[in-house]
This record gives structure tokens, C-alpha cells and sequence, in this order.
């Protein structure tokens, strides 16, 4: 597999985990100390991953056999590090996400989360 598909292959994994409150699925895609950052609600909202994957699992998942919308737009590889730019939907909200990769231990895993919620 090559590092751009490793680094797709965690973003559906990112992508799933939340559509379908899938702690283990989020805990994989994310490195513990990322941080996931955006204005929700009126206000700057910065989480960790923990606050991040308590919020996720507080919402109600989409139905099994539900496909999840997901849209990357740009992949970006260079060396071990990486940038995606994909737009998805979470609980009836549309994001853009800006994630960064970082390839440890030859696993790709998010590392920062900043996103934008369309209104």
C-alpha cells in the first residue's frame, strides 16, 4: 500500500469512527495528543482527542448499513508528514476538515484536527 492510500485508509477510518461512534475506530485515527480545533457554537472550540471522542459518542449514530459522506478533496505526502483536506457530515452538520498526518512507527495518524462548520 502506498503512503497516500495508508493516509486515505486513516481518514475513512477517521470518517467511520465518527459517523458511527466508533471509540476504537477514533482512538486508532488519532494520535493522543492531537487536538481538534474550530468555532462551534459561537465560540473557539479546542479539545483533545478525549474531549473530542466524548462529544462524538454523546451524538447518535448513523444506522448500520448508513454510508457515510465523505469528500477528500487534496492529499498532500511529503516524507512522513501529510495533509488532507476532506468535507463530511456529523450528526446533520457539514465539516471541512484540515487534517494533519504524521507517519510513527510506520502508522499514519492524525495529529491535528481543524475544521470549519458550514452553515
Amino acid at each position: 500500500m502506498s503512503d497516500r492510500q495508508a493516509v486515505e485508509q486513516t481518514v475513512h477510518l477517521y470518517v467511520e469512527g465518527m459517523a458511527f461512534g466508533n471509540e476504537a475506530a477514533l482512538k486508532k485515527a488519532f494520535h493522543p495528543k492531537s487536538s481538534i480545533i474550530g468555532h462551534y457554537q459561537n465560540a473557539v472550540e479546542w479539545l483533545t482527542r478525549d474531549e473530542f471522542i466524548a462529544a462524538i459518542l454523546a451524538e447518535e449514530p448513523a444506522p448500520p448499513g448508513t454510508q457515510p459522506f465523505m469528500d477528500i478533496q487534496n492529499v498532500d505526502v511529503e516524507g512522513d508528514a501529510a495533509s488532507v483536506k476532506v468535507t463530511d457530515d456529523f450528526a446533520g452538520m457539514r465539516f471541512t476538515d484540515y487534517l494533519s498526518l504524521l507517519k510513527i512507527d510506520g502508522r499514519w495518524t492524525i495529529v491535528s484536527k481543524l475544521y470549519h462548520l458550514h452553515l
